[in-house]
């Protein structure tokens, strides 16, 4: 690998992403690659930790891979991967589970609220997923990994446990920091504009997934809540406009300003229609490539191939060095 900073990200394969996934990480992914050392990650062991259906994961981690390429992943200069093919991520896993302790695993937040919400299947993977997170960033040694506010909390605590382990046993890992990118936009619902937008919402109308084509995207925006008040402008007491001037002005890479400028005086369903066509420009063209790569199943398994045994090469120097710091016996080879 190059001598440059690694960075890491890994998204699970639970379902169709939105735009708010693609404005807030998919979208930097491209131009990442040129400036960092790229591991990406399709995250399939994560999923487990809720109930899947196994015909549906298989589908959505193929749906994800092609997505990730569609999106502009050069897998030339970036290592693409599914999580379960390195073994390494759960090997380590079990070695940082002895330095982990029940309590500050108990007390993460995303714990505490997936027990509130799969109440019937409170396993121990929901309570160690921070632990195996920990394991995918701390194996490639990453300098930097994309976080939202959802997963900052899991990332300190791969500091800490990067720390902790160099603490007793030596320098063995590279304690990683979140990058947070400079035009990341806090995408909402198109209908709850103080609620995050969210794939799993079961009002449709609510978010623009990255498999909708023109009309439903421009149909879902002309159904987007606005106010009362005429004035398209960028104000706290204007959730959906002020949602919907973020999400143009993301989408077009302009400036709040400049978009409120361009829209003045203009009416809500003309600003609406506008914002619609603004996406359906821009995600069309992805879904196209998308569908044509899930079409071509061999090449998605020589990405996948490739990917692995470059992310295990890099991932087995690690765990090797793991193991022989804590005391165990390198097997022989050959």
């Amino acid at each position: 690998m190059e001598d440059k900073k690694t960075l890491f990200s890994a998204i699970q394969p639970s379902g169709i992403l939105t735009i708010g996934n693609y404005l807030g990480a998919l979208r930097n992914f491209k131009k990442l690659q040129d400036d960092y050392n790229s591991i990406f990650s399709v995250a399939d062991l994560h999923t487990l930790t809720v109930r899947q259906d196994p015909a549906t994961l298989r589908k959505n981690i193929y749906e994800l891979t092609a997505l990730y390429l569609a999106c502009g992943i050069n897998p030339e200069k970036s290592i693409l991967f599914i999580q379960s093919h390195v073994s390494a991520h759960a090997e380590l896993t079990w070695v940082l589970n002895t330095i982990c302790y029940p309590g500050e695993l108990s007390r993460m937040t995303q714990f505490k609220e997936k027990s509130k919400t799969h109440e019937d299947n409170v396993n121990m993977g929901l309570m160690d997923y921070p632990v195996l997170m920990a394991s995918d960033i701390l194996l490639y040694q990453s300098d930097l990994v994309p976080v939202g506010a959802d997963q900052k909390q899991h990332l300190e605590l791969s500091r800490d446990i990067a720390i902790r382990f160099n603490n007793r046993f030596g320098e063995t890992f590279t304690v990683p920091d979140g990058y947070i990118p400079k035009t990341a936009a806090r995408v909402m619902s198109l209908q709850e504009p103080t609620k995050k937008m969210s794939k799993s919402d079961a009002n449709l109308n609510a978010f623009i997934s990255m498999d909708d084509d023109p009309d439903t995207v421009i149909r879902k925006f002309k159904r987007a809540v606005t106010d009362s008040d005429n004035r398209i402008i960028f104000s706290e007491d204007k959730p959906g406009i002020s949602n919907l001037l973020t999400i143009y002005a993301a989408i077009t890479e302009k400036s709040i300003a400049d978009v409120e400028k361009e829209f003045a005086g203009l009416g809500y369903g003309d600003f609406k229609l506008r914002v619609g066509e603004a996406v359906a420009n821009v995600i069309e063209p992805i879904r196209q490539e998308k569908n044509k790569l899930l079409a071509n199943r061999d090449y998605l398994d020589d990405v996948l191939k490739n990917g692995a045994e470059r992310a295990e090469r890099v991932a087995y120097r690690t765990l090797a060095k793991v193991y022989k710091k804590v005391g165990l016996v390198a097997r022989k080879r050959g």
